[in-house]
């Protein structure tokens, strides 16, 4: 595959499984041996399009108002890289908390490699810590004070 038919392929990803929520879209993109990086806490990897399914419908369960953009993307040989925002309203409590209506902004980025026009490898890099102070589930202990004094 080509780097243009990769880079088609990863904006297809963001656009249908994010944007648009289409789980078939991960059966259809993701190799069945694939491994993704970077999406659960501690590095936990997901193994294959089912697990990255549950991990897509928990997510849009949470925040099922997101909005991604893709912000800039290339590619080598293999791989591609690309750069994401996102807004979302965390209005669902699929995340194991209840929803607190809160908006939520982020950004990250995101490194597949493909072969045979799927996804094997997939690497993504956000901010998780930022969500949590968002929708008001972690606060620093400096801003604890900050809020008290």
């Amino acid at each position: 595959m080509s780097v243009e038919e990769n880079v088609v392929l990863i904006r297809r990803w963001f656009k249908e499984v994010w944007n648009e929520g289409r789980t078939q879209t991960v059966f259809d993109l993701v190799a069945p041996d694939a491994v993704a990086i970077g999406q659960l806490e501690d590095g936990i990897p997901l193994r294959g399009p089912a697990e990255f399914a549950e991990f897509v419908e928990r997510t849009r369960g949470a925040f099922p108002d997101i909005k991604v953009v893709v912000e800039d993307v290339f590619g080598v040989d293999d791989k591609v890289a690309l750069r994401w925002s996102a807004t979302m309203t965390h209005s669902g409590d699929h995340l194991g908390m209840p929803a607190t209506g809160k908006p939520v902004r982020l950004s990250g980025i995101t490194v597949a490699r493909f072969a045979d026009n799927k996804i094997v490898e997939g690497w993504d890099n956000w901010d998780q810590l930022g969500m949590l102070k968002q929708i008001g589930v972690y606060r620093s202990p400096e801003e604890g004070l900050l809020k008290t004094a």
